[in-house]
């Protein structure tokens, strides 16, 4: 049911950011991790009591419940829409996140720029799946460094390791590369 309504909710168009004609193509789409969605439904639930105490409660503080109601339900469909609409997208070219739920920001960084990314797998994240990024680049200022409840990270970070490996940024490892890393 809820996967319904998601489904409902409008989309980033991914494909108009995409430098087609230059060969680019998506490897992967993340979206976040359902634990996002954690605040918003328990806002949801909280319309409940607010409706019922406009009922129940004094006649002349109902209005009053049922506004609070009403915004707390606004307020958790703006955060449902802003978690639905931040995607974190990988490319064979580069990595971008397409963030806004009335107006729209992409951060952009290119596979050529990535030096190190960090995986943070938090212990509640251990148990969901879920963890962040936190990408270092070749730029002093970056708009594009820590990417929050990512699902799957370990999965999603080989992704990103297979795309700039095949990039020809880092070639394969030699025998002197080995001896230097095992400190002969």
């Amino acid at each position: 049911m809820i996967g319904f309504l998601f489904d409902r909710l409008p989309d980033q168009d991914i494909d108009s950011h995409l430098l087609s004609i230059e060969g680019e193509e998506v490897i992967d789409i993340v979206r976040h991790h359902q634990i996002v969605y954690a605040q918003p439904f328990v806002e949801a639930l909280g319309i409940i009591p607010l409706w019922l105490l406009a009922v129940l409660g004094p006649i002349e503080l109902g209005w009053l419940f049922i506004l609070l109601g009403v915004a707390l339900g606004l307020h958790a469909l703006y955060i449902t829409m802003r978690e639905r609409r931040d995607l974190f997208v990988v490319t064979n070219m580069r990595v971008f996140r397409a963030t806004g739920v009335f107006s729209v920001r992409i951060a952009t960084m290119p596979i050529t720029r990535i030096l190190d990314i960090t995986v943070e797998k938090p212990l509640i994240g251990r148990f969901l799946g879920y963890g962040h990024f936190i990408f270092e680049s070749a730029a002093q200022a970056q708009g594009l460094r820590k990417i929050r409840f990512i699902p799957d990270p370990d999965q999603r970070d080989l992704t990103i390791q297979r795309v700039v490996q095949r990039s020809g940024l880092r070639g394969p490892r030699t025998s002197m590369d080995r001896q230097m890393m095992e400190g002969r």
